[in-house]
């Protein structure tokens, strides 16, 4: 049976593992990650001491990105003692009934992280088509002495050569600088906010592939239909112009955090049930 990933947050139960029964040692996420990193790539280590009425000790989340991977994981190290004394317990996590998670694209370094993995790192690849300072188009009654935003848009293209899947992505970001302040620091702001705007429109272009992980372990890639913008159909010469078409999405991108490489365990993990067996 094929698995299907997208370059989103995951968020199944069936790719998220409690292990509990933790002895607290210096390097425990190292040790954690250095031993389930074995049977996949991993999204993510989380390490937290045991509640009061649980007694001393740890328990970590560990999130995949495939849910085979976390099961062959849970199979071969529960009841095992790995490295330390005491051997440690694993299950797969089953969200508690009526939880809604919102899932997130996942930011460009994940996304290069998760292409790398399944497609190498000579499977894919990536270009600006276009880059522009768009400050000031909303700006006609901003007041002297004010803050003034910079923003910047960005549109990128991925190329998957040996699938022959090609996808764009734009992305805009902004930040309000003082009026007046340091040129330097100005500079600074304007570098970051390209940076960003090129990361979004990255992380926007990968939303649209698919991977299909086939149980040999090839993998296949698919256009994701679902994720389609009124962008794509446009040439690179009018993505180019994007300034001049109104009709260009400005919303709001649901997108993991990038200056993070991961959401906050209090904001990412709901309730969860620990199976009896």
């Amino acid at each position: 049976m094929a698995e299907v990933l997208e370059f989103r947050v995951p968020a199944g139960s069936a790719q998220t593992l409690l292990v509990w029964g933790l002895e607290p040692t210096v390097g425990l996420e190292h040790s954690l990650f250095s031993v389930f990193s074995k049977f996949g790539l991993l999204y993510s280590v989380r390490v937290h001491s045991n509640a009061a009425v649980a007694g001393p000790g740890c328990y970590a989340i560990i999130k995949f990105y495939s849910a085979a991977d976390a099961s062959r994981a849970q199979h071969a190290c529960n009841g095992q003692r790995l490295f330390q004394n005491s051997p440690l317990k694993v299950c797969v996590c089953t969200k508690q009934k009526g939880f809604q998670q919102q899932v997130l694209a996942l930011n460009s370094n994940k996304c290069q992280e998760l292409a790398n993995h399944y497609l190498g790192f000579n499977g894919w690849s990536s270009r600006i088509i276009t880059l522009q300072n768009v400050s000031g188009f909303d700006d006609e009654n901003e007041e002297v002495g004010k803050k003034r935003s910079v923003r910047y848009l960005c549109a990128v293209e991925v190329t998957l050569p040996n699938h022959g899947v090609r996808t764009r992505g734009v992305g805009l970001s902004e930040a309000d600088v003082e009026s007046g302040e340091d040129p330097l620091e100005f500079v600074t702001a304007t570098r970051r906010v390209q940076k960003l705007a090129v990361g979004k429109a990255l992380s926007s272009a990968f939303q649209k592939i698919l991977l299909v992980v086939l149980e040999s372990g090839k993998v296949a890639v698919e256009y994701n239909h679902a994720a389609e913008e009124p962008t794509d159909s446009l040439t690179e010469e009018e993505l180019e112009g994007l300034v001049q078409v109104s009709e260009l999405p400005l919303e709001p991108f649901d997108l993991e955090e990038e200056v993070l490489s991961d959401l906050t365990l209090d904001d990412e993990l709901p309730v969860w049930e620990v199976p009896s067996n």
